[in-house]
């Protein structure tokens, strides 16, 4: 054991590689964001406009279920000070690259909206912007102004 514990510890973190965070976008601006709209607000139009073969929608149910008990939802989706209804949400929703498994089951969302001619792009940063939530697998940001993703 080091001297220096404490010392030791923050040479270990230092040297560690930065966070890489990822999200999952449809071509489509969403107006409140004004970013493009995320595959949870995809799937959803998607299955709202009528399309998706009761297959899909089994799975997307299956999908929102593990979600809804495995991803806490965000307390907050803006940076700003109290009091939060005077400000529009641009917060978006990122996973962290740690976060395989709730990955995972966004990728079997990505493939049902690929299937019905949805493009979908993977984004990936280490500056996700101002942060309003974070937890063990996300994290809510207002991106830094003029970031582009």
């Amino acid at each position: 054991m080091s001297e220096y514990p404490a010392l030791e510890l923050w040479l270990q973190r230092e040297k560690q590689i930065p966070a890489m965070f990822l999200r999952f976008v449809v071509p489509e601006i969403d107006e409140d964001s004004e970013r493009e709209l995320g595959v949870f607000q995809a799937i959803h139009k998607l299955r709202k406009s009528g399309v998706l073969s009761g297959y899909e929608e089994g799975q997307d149910d299956l999908i929102g279920k593990w979600f809804d008990e495995n991803l806490a939802k965000p307390t907050r989706f803006t940076a700003a000070k109290p009091p939060y209804y005077r400000k529009k949400s641009r917060a978006i929703s990122w996973f962290k690259d740690t976060a395989h498994e709730h990955i995972a089951h966004v990728r079997s969302l990505v493939a049902i909206l690929q299937k019905h001619g949805i493009s979908v792009r993977m984004l990936k940063t280490n500056r996700v912007g101002y942060v309003a939530y974070e937890d063990e697998y996300q994290v809510v940001a207002e991106p830094f102004g003029g970031e582009e993703y």
